[in-house]
């Protein structure tokens, strides 16, 4: 964790104990989300919730579209999931469930909001200034892919209203100031954290079998990427490189773990470059596993990036990364030291750099070993969710002055 502020103490970890004993009163915190899908934003705020002090905090879930496969997850932890119904932020639905959440926020006595996303930070913001909560947290998880004006301006107005934004990279921490004005020391920095299991290695046969599962040539190298099909995440210029990887005699294979609008178009590209033999197309996996640990080289294009997920996991998993430039991607990787960083939408620069990895298992190794061991500095699940604590506990003590 990092911040333009004082460093935060870090916690250590406490002694297992049940959740929600209670050590005395517990800070009441709310939750904030859009939808609960699983995005980057929308695992990275259950997964947190699943490893916050729950003797320390009460947590609750509100959502304003609380229908999706991760509301069980946090039920199963006790925290109680409401909808907030908004058909537009600029409509009459806004002011009903507004007037109706700030009544909740007062009822139940809650001290932090804390929204997680573009919708959600407009709204909590708003109301939960209506209802005075000490503490409220916007969020600031992307770099510049804000799809209108209307929401770029919103945003605008969340950060001023809050207490405190959240940013999930300092690349994404510099945006915050720059483009909406924001003073350095209400800018604060926590990162994206990789799950334990993420850490782990394969078996030989788990391997195998996980890669025969793929259908991928026992003698291949496998270039994977774990990222939903979307128009942003840039898989044609993989599959175009891939082309060239091919073309040029390697046994490169390509796994794309993931699903989206542009997977129809995607398949078209590699029918046309007579790819069908040398990549699969697995779809979105929801075992909660980590895919990276089955891959030779880990593949992030993206045109536009917040911190991704992805780049974690592949690091946690002593995967070499190629990524491009962007965003905070360029916070998670370090050029030539844990990955290779290339030019957003070239299709040779990111050809070159694979080839280079798959000319050279010294090489692989290096980068991913020197990856693994920044994760497990930078991005372990303790360390991230005690900062974020830590965070909740100096703004409270601040509010209460």
């Amino acid at each position: 964790m990092s911040a333009s502020r004082a460093p935060l103490p870090a916690p250590g970890p406490t002694p297992a104990q049940p959740r929600g004993a209670g050590r005395g009163a517990r800070v009441k915190v709310a939750f904030v989300i859009d939808n609960m899908r699983r995005g980057g934003t929308e695992l990275n705020a259950i997964r947190t919730a699943e490893r916050l002090d729950h003797d320390r905090f009460d947590l609750r879930m509100l959502c304003l579209d609380p229908d999706g496969p991760l509301a069980d997850r946090y039920r199963a932890l006790g925290v109680p999931v409401l909808g907030l119904p908004v058909d537009s932020l600029y409509g009459p639905s806004m002011l009903a469930t507004g007037l109706r959440f700030a009544r909740y926020l007062r009822r139940e006595r809650i001290q932090i909001v804390h929204a997680h996303d573009m919708y959600s930070n407009i709204f909590a913001s708003i109301w939960g200034r209506v209802a005075r909560v000490p503490v409220i947290i916007a969020s600031r998880r992307w770099w510049h892919s804000l799809p209108n004006r209307k929401l770029r301006l919103g945003n605008r107005v969340a950060f001023r209203l809050a207490d405190a934004v959240l940013a999930n990279s300092a690349a994404v921490a510099r945006t915050v100031h720059e483009e909406a004005g924001i003073a350095p020391s209400n800018v604060w920095t926590v990162t994206n954290f990789a799950d334990e299991d993420a850490f782990r290695a394969l078996t030989p046969a788990e391997r195998a079998l996980t890669r025969r599962g793929w259908r991928v040539p026992d003698d291949a190298l496998v270039v994977g990427c774990v990222a939903r099909l979307d128009p942003v995440k840039d898989h044609a210029t993989l599959v175009r490189a891939m082309a060239t990887l091919r073309a040029s005699g390697r046994r490169a294979h390509l796994v794309l773990v993931g699903d989206g609008e542009t997977r129809r178009p995607l398949e078209a590209l590699v029918a046309e470059l007579g790819l069908q033999e040398g990549v699969t197309f697995v779809g979105e996996l929801r075992d909660g596993r980590n895919h990276h640990r089955a891959f030779d080289v880990s593949v992030l294009c993206s045109l536009s990036e917040g911190f991704p997920n992805t780049l974690v996991e592949a690091m946690a998993a002593a995967r070499p990364v190629v990524a491009t430039a962007v965003g905070g991607s360029v916070d998670a990787v370090v050029d030539g030291e844990t990955g290779i960083l290339v030019a957003p939408g070239s299709p040779d620069a990111l050809a070159a750099a694979l080839a280079r990895l798959c000319d050279d298992p010294d090489e692989r190794a290096r980068l991913g070993r020197a990856g693994h061991e920044r994760a497990r500095l930078l991005y372990d699940p303790t360390r991230t969710v005690a900062a974020l604590e830590a965070m909740y506990d100096r703004l409270l003590a601040e509010a209460v002055r």
